[in-house]
């Protein structure tokens, strides 16, 4: 099953909205066949396998990551081939988490006779999976805000200057996140000061949808966003009260998407605005905006994943990453699952974070 999983993540970055899902086919203590989901649309994991392995798949044991399928999407139900080939065994690490068809699967090769064993490696099968498992549960994309910092808590200097904070290794790693999740976010002000193109040159894949959360429309027209070869990608999320019809229209021209949303006391629902992006079947938003955009989604309690680099400079003076009123030294924002790494010269954190504890306890601090 570890080589399932570790089959399954090669399929990152290209799946989603799917699940990544690897598999493996064992007979008589050797592999005979391997596969994983590579491309969304494309032949599942067990499809794969089940064709390195030939005839000779019959009697054997299939080590799954997840539930086989037993519907019709873009490909036929996986069960249907499991049972042509005659698998005997099939051990499955998680049961699909989609609530209409779970246990489908597992039902139908049971009636069939094929022996079902689920649970072997589950916290490791739901930790791969967790973005297309929110969006399936919660018709939400995740959500994973990455920040980077000096020593001291900064992440622009007195100036407002912000370039390079993080070394080339963690802007790397990013490049590799921006791939993986299919989706980056940015605020407006991200894009009058810096003007990015937000696209992976450090990742061999398909290029990220570009969001803009740009209330006025202020973004200007000669923006690379709107300017370069991918501004289809480019999803400009503006209120439902602009009439800049002309401007509009150019920025339609130039094939980017529009999304006009009402504002509440002049700022964007965030909920209304990922409900939007869940429509248009975004599962994984990575978000590399500033101090404003990481307050407002942390305060919304709308991140699920939180990733800071943590440079070794001290800028003495500048912008801090947060600024969220609610939360104090007795009633903090608690992290859970905090793990540490070294990633060049940086240090980076990367931790979950559980809304309904972090509304819990703000509601007691702003008691107290």
């Amino acid at each position: 099953m570890r080589h399932a999983l570790d089959l399954a993540r090669k399929g990152a970055g290209y799946v989603l909205p799917n699940p990544m899902v690897g598999a493996v086919i064992v007979k008589e203590g050797k592999t005979i066949g391997a596969g994983f989901h590579e491309r969304f649309g494309g032949a599942h994991a067990e499809v794969n396998a089940l064709a390195q392995a030939g005839n000779a798949a019959k009697g054997a044991t299939l080590y799954v990551t997840l539930e086989p399928c037993s519907h019709y999407g873009k490909t036929p139900p996986c069960v249907d081939a499991i049972l042509a080939a005659r698998v005997a065994r099939v051990v499955v690490a998680m049961q699909d988490p989609n609530p209409q068809v779970a246990g489908n699967g597992i039902a139908r090769l049971q009636e069939q006779g094929v022996q079902v064993d689920v649970g072997l490696l589950t916290a490791e099968a739901v930790d791969l999976n967790k973005p297309f498992i929110k969006f399936i549960t919660k018709h939400r994309p995740f959500v994973t805000l990455k920040i980077a910092q000096t020593l001291d808590g900064r992440i622009a200097d007195a100036h407002g200057a912000s370039r390079w904070i993080s070394s080339v290794e963690a802007r790397k790693l990013v490049h590799q996140w921006r791939f993986e999740a299919g989706a980056v976010l940015v605020g407006i002000g991200t894009v009058l000061q810096d003007d990015p193109r937000l696209t992976i040159r450090h990742a061999d894949g398909p290029q990220p949808f570009r969001i803009v959360l740009d209330r006025n429309l202020r973004i200007p027209l000669t923006s690379q966003l709107l300017t370069d070869e991918f501004a289809k990608k480019t999803i400009l999320i503006t209120s439902d009260a602009r009439s800049d019809s002309l401007k509009i229209e150019q920025i339609a021209a130039n094939g980017a998407r529009l999304l006009q949303l009402p504002l509440q006391n002049g700022r964007f629902e965030l909920s209304q605005v990922l409900a939007a992006l869940a429509e248009l079947g975004i599962a994984h938003i990575f978000i590399e905006g500033g101090a404003d955009i990481a307050s407002a989604f942390l305060q919304a309690n709308s991140v699920d994943r939180l990733c800071v680099f943590v440079a070794p400079k001290i800028f003495g003076a500048g912008k801090t990453a947060f600024q969220i009123p609610g939360y104090s030294a007795k009633y903090p924002l608690q992290l859970r699952s905090a793990s540490w790494c070294a990633i060049g010269p940086d240090m980076l954190l990367e931790a979950d974070v559980f809304a309904g504890e972090q509304e819990e306890s703000r509601k007691i601090s702003n008691k107290d």
